[in-house]
């Protein structure tokens, strides 16, 4: 199962953390990958400035908004299983 991690720390709760984690859960829900797909909430993944933090599996940081969450979803978590 892919695990995507998303912060919620204090700078990522202020620049949307939550608005991604919804997109991520409509994404999911709609290609219907909650079979596939595990989204968590955590705290701080050590890149305040860039925020909201979000980490695939055990990979690199990446910085991700509500504006582009189905824009990264459908270029990191797609492809990563196979759709």
């Amino acid at each position: 199962m892919m695990k995507i991690e998303v912060c919620i720390g204090s700078a990522c709760h202020i620049k949307g953390s939550y608005n991604v984690i919804n997109s991520f859960q409509l994404l999911v829900e709609e290609y219907g990958l909650a079979d596939q797909v595990e989204i968590d909430a955590v705290f701080c993944l050590g890149h305040c400035t860039e925020a909201v933090s979000v980490r695939v599996d055990a990979g690199e940081v990446q910085s991700v908004s509500g504006a582009t969450a189905r824009e990264f979803f459908s270029q990191n978590i797609l492809p990563a299983i196979g759709k």
